[in-house]
């Protein structure tokens, strides 16, 4: 880090030392809760992203050819390089990001559980010995790493997403191209300096910082590029899965998805409340996997509904670093999009039962901020019910029955997560075999656990991440046939 004007610049990480832009050029990275520009970053080249592959390709081969142990070595020593940190990581987190600071430390403390955990799985990576149809052969089924992968973060955990892809990939012999969020480059530009100080192997992990259009492209489009995990929006998605095409490279997409909260007639009320706020306004709103939107059972609904808005009443909306209920979004465009998802449901006819404005008072003059809002009368076909809203919209629709509930959530393109309120196991047998998603949380509030699995079904994505199978998609099979006549 440097300073410039009072306004401090973060270099990036190419082949293994301190790296600025080809050109000069940097990006300025605003504060969400006072709009102003708090640090700068290299805008790097279209150059230095075939740079940094060439890198990474170099690399490559002598990292695969270490031991799966040592390699998690470097792992943990970047684990605890982080924890000694941890307090500036969680600070940088709520200037970049927005999130408030008890949030931000958690992510902080993700970020080390994923890369300790992948560490862990050094002695876990298996290959098959299987009987051979000929005498005096075997045949072997071998794991194997991609090579050089590429990883693109998402803005709304900067430094968890980066734990959740360096891990698996670093472990299991790939190197990697990181790079992060145009929105929050800062948390990974100083975890650089974590891995240059755990001594990592110049070109295994590069940290390029960049326009999409500019570095994004050439990371993804390149015949260097074996394997690609991004986290992002379907229509992201979407783009890097044609603009890989030509290449057949592997994919790992966790893209949006637009979870319902279904809340049935025998429901624990009092829970669901609780879970239902939390798992729409934690991160202002700005998880793939939070409440999107309330389908409760008509007998229930009135209760739900009064409960849920004197909760939700109680959130305390300021600044993030005094850790406060909630913090800004973190995008100027992306709340934008959120306040008018909001116009044009309520002019659709639904109601606008609680926020739905910025909150008074000097401190919210700039930024990005909206007090929770909730919005009751919400048909299916409205637009707050149709799209992904990723911010402190909530909209609750009245159902008759769970296989209304069920209809509605199938009906949608994605299918990333779903919640499920209920007492009847008949019903919860069912929906965990005809859900149309990756995740379902029955009776259970927003989490994710490290030895799970976080995937997409339909538009949500392909392959996915965390625990073994996450592991699993960072390694290819080779098999082998050898006979010793």
């Amino acid at each position: 880090m440097s300073s410039s004007a009072k306004i401090p610049h973060y270099s990036c990480h190419l082949h293994g030392k301190p790296a600025e832009s080809a050109d000069g050029a940097r990006i300025e990275v605003v504060n969400p809760s006072t709009g102003l520009v708090f640090a700068t970053v290299p805008a790097c080249t279209a150059v230095q992203a075939a740079e940094a592959l060439e890198g990474a390709k170099r690399a490559q081969p002598a990292w695969q050819a270490l031991p799966a142990i040592e390699r998690a070595n470097y792992l943990l020593r970047i684990a605890e390089g982080i924890k000694t940190k941890r307090e500036h990581f969680a600070r940088l987190l709520v200037l970049e990001q927005g999130k408030p600071l008890a949030e931000a430390f958690g992510e902080v403390d993700d970020t080390i559980r994923y890369i300790t955990y992948s560490a862990e799985a050094a002695r876990r990576i298996t290959g098959e010995i299987l009987p051979a149809d000929q005498p005096n052969e075997q045949l072997f089924i071998y794991r194997v790493p991609h090579g050089v992968t590429v990883g693109l973060c998402a803005f709304n955990y900067p430094l968890a997403l980066i734990g959740r892809k360096i891990g698996p990939a670093l472990v299991t012999g790939n190197t990697m191209v990181l790079k992060p969020h145009d929105l929050t480059p800062v948390t990974a530009c100083e975890f650089a300096r974590v891995i240059e100080a755990a001594g990592l192997p110049a070109g295994v992990l590069n940290v390029i910082t960049g326009r999409a259009a500019e570095v994004g492209g050439p990371l993804v489009q390149s015949e260097l590029t074996r394997l690609i995990t991004v986290t992002g929006s379907i229509r992201a998605g979407q783009a890097i899965y044609a603009a890989a095409a030509k290449n057949m490279v592997v994919l790992s997409l966790e893209l949006g998805g637009k979870a319902p909260f279904i809340v049935l007639e025998d429901a624990d009320i009092d829970r669901a409340v609780e879970a239902a706020v939390v798992a729409r306004y934690a991160n202002c709103g700005q998880v793939c996997i939070c409440n999107e939107g309330v389908l409760v059972h008509e007998k229930v609904a009135a209760e739900f509904t009064d409960k849920l808005l004197h909760r939700v009443k109680q959130i305390k909306v300021g600044d993030p670093m005094k850790d406060i209920g909630m913090g800004p979004s973190t995008s100027k465009i992306g709340l934008e999009r959120v306040f008018d998802i909001l116009a044009k449901t309520v002019a659709e006819g639904a109601t606008l039962a609680c926020g739905g404005q910025r909150p008074d008072g000097a401190e919210f003059a700039g930024g990005n901020w909206m007090q929770p809002t909730v919005l009751t009368n919400v048909k299916p076909s409205m637009t707050a019910m149709r799209e992904e809203i990723f911010g402190p919209v909530l909209p609750i629709t009245t159902i008759g029955s769970y296989e209304e509930a069920l209809s509605i959530a199938n009906a949608r393109e994605d299918g990333l997560s779903a919640y499920l309120w209920t007492r009847d196991h008949r019903r919860i047998m069912h929906a965990i075999q005809n859900l149309e998603t990756g995740t379902i949380f029955v009776n259970k509030g927003i989490c994710g656990y490290i030895q799970g699995y976080h995937n997409g079904h339909k538009r949500s994505g392909l392959a996915g991440e965390d625990g073994t199978h996450g592991i699993e998609a960072y390694l290819q099979k080779r098999t082998v046939y050898m006979s010793w006549e």
